[in-house]
């Protein structure tokens, strides 16, 4: 036996794949199998486990990490001792670890942070977008994880859902100009790679994830996890053609959404995850659930967990991301398969693919972490990037209150300048969610540069910069400023959290605005993941509106482009309504009257 593990045709490097993941199947036992179609949190996984049962993933839930400030190099160091355990097993089976990397290596201290995909498709740079997918690979390498669940190729219909930021655009066209950031991730696929078939260049890529299928930006009213009430015309040409894009460039692996079709959720959808996604458009990477998706399906939560196994698996599910339960997932989906309820060629097709991903990212020939990339991780090179990708996503949307007086860019040499409001000063809420934790957070809680500081940076020796996160009338009179930029907008959040039918600027925003720029000449920036309602009144009494979005860690860039030292380059992704009544907005509709347009963004005079 052991002459011939040494032989194996899967642990040949010069194989074809398909071969070797024939010979690898062929020796694996069902207790082998069923522990590959399962991914567990890092919280209850031990090397133990992972050799004992064979586990095929292991994650990080949103935020979770080895502790407070975690390194790469702690990361590295955690998810070695769990490969360890994976190779110790009867067939040496590597695993692969999964994380929401998802705009950078975002749960990583000191990892290079940048602007979440609604700034990234307002810079309508698709080359932009590959090169800093390339560089979130990198940084998510150097702590050995390999699996990045990114891209979400959502397309956001209504900014009511609590993930639009994690979406490029509401127009189809553009999110799927924007899957060049699954070749960032993966690396591209030479001319004659297989159709369909999983692909990532080598040890300085990651393994890609297209999320969520199917329709998740389109529910009604934007309610996340909720239901897409469209015809499958509507569906095809407006939610599912980007992943035909994702998967002519080899994207590894798809993620089902906790959404629903017209009263279906996608967990247990057989027509579109097996007959469309997998036969029709040749999808032949792995599909994989959401995090705990199964315990979903009916209520109370996690009940009638067997049939919601056999259900999810039949309809076409190869991996289930059940963090915690897998004890129960194993043992539930064993009995169905040796019932009969789910047949084994389901179960082999499943695994079939897992390995085929595994093979593809060579995870047999390199499974531990390569130290040699840590150096590489918030590195310069890396920030200049997240710089450039934030002054191409800011959108101009007022400049002057006549047409021939713009009022940026701003005057560096001014004598005085007022910097207001709480998000001036505030790394976290820059960032957004999806940062250091699942909701994100307040405060210096990772590495960089907030706007406050980049403007002290950018303003000449003889300004004099007054921060004042709550100004007040009295002391607005007795200052005298040349103007003010005041830094208003959302705090972070994450899915459903972030669900809000009203989208009113929080935090006092407009009256913050009233306030100062009925005093001082005022450009505002509005930090946000999605159009906000903007008051007429505040509207005419401002100067000048920059959209910023949730730009990441690297502030300089918006100095870089209110300065002057670079042109406002980005445009609307998204509809900005004038109320929420209107909503869902449709470009393409004759009743369609947004206060500023879809692809709407002023050029400044440099």
């Amino acid at each position: 036996m052991a002459d011939t593990m040494i032989n194996a045709v899967y642990k040949d490097a010069n194989a074809p794949i398909e071969a070797r993941v024939k010979d690898l199947l062929s020796r694996m036992t069902l207790q082998e199998k069923l522990g590959q179609m399962a991914q567990i949190d890092r919280a209850v996984a031990t090397p133990r486990v992972l050799r004992d049962l064979s586990i095929g993933s292991v994650l990080s839930g949103g935020g979770s990490k080895p502790f407070l400030k975690a390194t790469s190099a702690d990361w590295a160091d955690m998810i070695d001792r769990f490969q360890k355990g994976a190779l110790e097993s009867r067939l040496g089976i590597p695993m692969f670890y999964g994380s929401d990397a998802v705009h950078g290596n975002n749960n990583v201290y000191g990892a290079t942070v940048f602007p979440h995909n609604v700034g990234l498709g307002a810079t309508r740079d698709p080359d932009l977008v590959e090169r800093t997918a390339a560089a979130t690979a990198l940084e998510t390498r150097a702590s050995g994880v390999q699996y990045a669940f990114a891209p979400c190729v959502a397309v956001c219909r209504d900014p009511r859902w609590g993930r639009c930021y994690e979406s490029y655009s509401e127009d189809t066209d553009l999110v799927r100009q924007m899957t060049t950031s699954v070749t960032g991730l993966q690396g591209r696929p030479p001319q004659d790679h297989p159709y369909g078939h999983p692909y990532v260049a080598g040890r300085n890529n990651v393994i890609a994830c297209a999320k969520h299928y199917v329709g998740d930006g389109g529910t009604d009213k934007g309610i996340n996890e909720g239901n897409t009430i469209i015809s499958y015309e509507d569906l095809e040409n407006i939610h599912i053609l980007p992943y035909e894009d994702c998967i002519s460039k080899g994207v590894c692996t798809v993620m089902a959404s906790y959404s629903s079709w017209n009263g279906t959720k996608m967990h247990a959808h057989r027509y579109l995850l097996t007959d469309i996604l997998k036969e029709k458009l040749g999808f032949k990477g792995f599909v994989i659930t959401d995090w705990e998706a199964l315990d979903r399906f009916h209520y109370p939560h996690g009940s009638n967990y067997r049939r919601s196994v056999s259900i999810a698996v039949n309809a076409g599910i190869d991996m289930v991301m059940v963090p915690f339960r897998y004890q129960l997932f194993l043992e539930d989906l064993e009995y169905l398969v040796e019932s009969g309820e789910v047949p084994m060629s389901r179960i082999d097709d499943a695994v079939e693919r897992i390995l085929r991903v595994k093979f593809a990212a060579r995870l047999f020939e390199y499974p531990m972490a390569d130290r040699s990339l840590l150096d590489i991780v918030g590195c310069k090179q890396h920030r200049e990037l997240a710089r450039e990708a934030v002054r191409k996503s800011l959108v101009l949307l007022k400049n002057g209150k006549e047409p021939r007086k713009p009022f940026v860019p701003l005057d560096r040499n001014a004598k005085r300048v007022l910097v207001a409001g709480r998000h001036a000063d505030d790394l976290g809420f820059q960032c957004g969610g999806w940062t250091a934790t699942w909701n994100g957070g307040s405060g210096r809680i990772t590495i960089g540069t907030t706007i406050l500081d980049a403007i002290r940076e950018a303003s000449r020796e003889n300004t004099e910069v007054v921060y004042e996160e709550n100004p007040t009338m009295e002391s607005l009179s007795r200052q005298n400023f040349a103007y003010a930029i005041v830094v208003i907008g959302e705090g972070p959040y994450a899915e459903s959290d972030g669900d809000n039918s009203e989208l009113t600027i929080p935090f006092n925003g407009n009256e913050l605005l009233k306030l100062v720029a009925g005093k001082i000449p005022t450009l505002a920036i509005l930090i946000s993941g999605r159009p906000l309602v903007l008051e007429p009144s505040v509207l005419e009494k401002l100067d000048a509106l920059v959209a910023a979005w949730l730009p990441g860690s690297e502030g300089n860039g918006i100095t870089d482009v209110i300065f002057g030292d670079y042109e406002f380059h980005g445009q609307l992704p998204v509809s900005w309504f004038r109320t929420v009544d209107q909503l869902p907005m449709d470009a393409h509709q004759n009743s369609y009257d947004p206060l500023f347009p879809l692809g709407y963004g002023l050029k400044s005079k440099a």
